[in-house]
């Protein structure tokens, strides 16, 4: 069942899921234009519009984080800054001719010098560091202590490459997600949950 309901003067198109199997209510946000909204056999139509009202600061929040992430094909983000093709030439008089290229050379001219600030003050220090164009992951460490970091982190603000890079250097020593390698986060970089939903912006 499909329905329509207004949130901040935008309509929004709600898909109404019913199944006798679901105890609780589930909200989604597919899009910024679409929700998903599931209950069990005894939640109604007026339940599900009351759901969404109850969640629409959440709802807006997330739509919000959405919207900032959509860019236009000549706009791009560094270090944590939109920029067009054009305006980043007039400010910072770069031409950009290959996004991915301008990228890789940011990362490998800045990123290098943050591994070895926190590799000293950590005293952790990887065998390796590559940078390699990931969709899925910002960095990883291998067994071996490789670390293999995200060209795409320039788009990242400042704050968060530092985040990335404490997280990759723990894992020299913490091979896991365990409390000790979160401890360890947290030393050095006491606002890291803050930093860990601002990633999700990018």
């Amino acid at each position: 069942m499909q329905f329509n309901i207004f949130l901040n003067n935008e309509e929004i198109n709600v898909e109404f899921v019913k199944n006798r199997r679901i105890k609780h209510s589930y909200l989604k946000i597919i899009d910024e234009k679409n929700l998903r909204v599931k209950g069990n056999c005894f939640f109604t139509l007026n339940d599900a519009k009351e759901f969404i009202h109850s969640k629409s600061g959440w709802i807006q929040k997330h739509i919000n984080a959405i919207k900032n992430k959509k860019i236009a094909s000549d706009e791009f983000f560094y270090l944590g800054k939109k920029y067009t093709i054009v305006t980043f030439h007039e400010i910072m008089g770069q031409k950009i001719e290959n996004l991915d290229e301008f990228y890789r050379k940011k990362a490998k001219n800045l990123i290098p010098k943050i591994v070895e600030e926190y590799s000293a003050e950590m005293q952790l220090f990887p065998s390796s560091l590559k940078f390699r164009k990931n969709k899925s992951r910002w960095g990883s460490c291998s067994f071996k202590n490789s670390i293999n970091l995200n060209i795409y982190m320039m788009k990242l603000p400042y704050e968060a490459i530092e985040y990335i890079v404490i997280h990759e250097l723990a894992h020299i020593k913490h091979k896991n997600h365990s409390r000790q390698f979160w401890y360890m986060v947290e030393q050095y970089n006491p606002d890291y949950k803050n930093v860990e939903k601002l990633l999700k912006q990018y």
